[in-house]
């Protein structure tokens, strides 16, 4: 079973994952995802991370064929997430005298998930594990995104085994490294991977960055997606914008609408945001564009407006369910607009307000409310509410 050699004596061993549907149960796949994992063989070997349970007999037999017979030596969990670490358990059946390198917040997930207590090698910040030609060092990137998280470096050829950061979806068809692909569809994808997976944890990410920016990293070997050598630093500067919640200009237009009259709305707002020279908006109906996909686009751009009607006193409930996300992922600095509609008694304003508030972002324009159906009014107000958005973000 052929693994590609992506360093010295470094050889890929993940897997693709093209059944699942739904990534964490919630988020769509349909370019499916991979499981990295990394084998090193020097005077010790050493697999760095393992993959889903789903996928351990795969996994297995691609390291016991690029093993060759030598033992395993050293498994290093960078990341304790059950896609990462699922074959643990399994892995240490057939290996059983393998070390499990980690930190104290790795073993104690360890013993929750696996019940392994025996045969752990502690590592702290900055502490190095020799393994023959090289040594290897730890870093500690807590909740890049989960509180265990830590990083592998070696300085030795140059690669940073950095867990789920610099992640996308998407499996590798035939290509690991990014010199072997397009990378467009995965640049993308990482966008609605960091909003849907790591979008609340801007300040660790960020601080991760810093920690890194002392290291002369020449490849990143991710746990999904592509090797990042060629296009390292795009990866890279997605990660740094994002995690600083920098949107680009643009609007982002969330609505609800039962029968259209709320859409038309959105609609009167897009073509005011265009004439006054906005190109970058994207509408998004929460009826059928899943969160996944609006979650990126409020992380890409500076500008959100949304609009609900009235439901049962409340929010429509897919815009209420989208608004929770966001607040959930805590996204800073943004220009935010609002509109809403009712027949008989509006609350779907007041609501949206006080979700602005919460935020603590900058409300733009007047709201706009509609009773019933679209009048020209309304629809002028609509129209101003796209032209304060458009002005506002030109001065920018």
């Amino acid at each position: 079973m052929k693994s590609k050699e992506i360093a010295n004596n470094l050889f890929y061993v993940g897997v693709n994952d093209r059944q699942k549907e739904l990534f964490e149960n919630l988020w769509p796949l349909p370019s499916g995802v991979s499981y990295n994992s990394y084998l090193l063989l020097d005077d010790k070997t050493v697999l760095i991370d393992t993959v889903d349970i789903c996928y351990s007999d795969i996994f297995l037999k691609k390291t016991a064929s690029v093993l060759n017979g030598r033992p395993l030596d050293y498994l290093i969990v960078n990341h304790m997430e059950p896609d990462h670490s699922g074959s643990i358990r399994l892995l240490r059946q057939q290996y059983p005298d393998v070390r499990i390198v980690g930190n104290s917040k790795t073993f104690g997930m360890l013993e929750g998930y696996h019940g392994i207590t025996s045969g752990l090698h502690e590592v702290k910040e900055g502490d190095t594990l020799q393994v023959g030609s090289r040594e290897l060092r730890f870093y500690m990137a807590p909740m890049v995104h989960w509180p265990e998280v830590m990083f592998t470096y070696d300085p030795k050829e140059k690669v940073l085994f950095s867990a789920d950061a610099f992640g996308t979806y998407g499996t590798l068809d035939g290509g690991i490294l990014d010199t072997e692909i397009h990378i467009a569809p995965f640049l993308e994808e990482m966008l609605r991977y960091y909003a849907n997976i790591v979008g609340k944890y801007g300040n660790p990410v960020q601080k991760a960055l810093q920690k890194l920016s002392a290291l002369d990293i020449r490849t990143i070997c991710s746990t999904h997606g592509p090797v990042w050598r060629e296009h390292l630093a795009k990866a890279v500067s997605v990660y740094d914008r994002l995690s600083r919640y920098e949107g680009e200009e643009g609007v982002t237009i969330a609505y609800g609408s039962m029968y259209g009259h709320t859409e038309q709305m959105a609609e009167a707002i897009a073509y005011a945001l265009a004439e006054n020279g906005i190109k970058n908006i994207v509408m998004h109906n929460v009826s059928k564009t899943h969160a996944s996909y609006i979650l990126r686009d409020v992380f890409r751009y500076k500008g959100l407006i949304a609009g609900s009607p009235t439901y049962s006193n409340q929010l429509f409930p897919e815009l209420e369910s989208l608004l929770s996300k966001i607040e959930i992922r805590e996204v800073k600095k943004r220009l935010f607009g609002y509109f809403g509609s009712f027949t008989w008694a509006g609350a779907s304003l007041k609501r949206l307000a006080a979700f602005a508030e919460r935020m603590n972002w900058e409300v733009v324009g007047e709201p706009v409310e509609q009773k019933q159906g679209l009048k020209n009014d309304t629809y002028e107000a609509c129209l101003a509410l796209g032209k304060a958005m458009a002005d506002k973000l030109k001065e920018l």
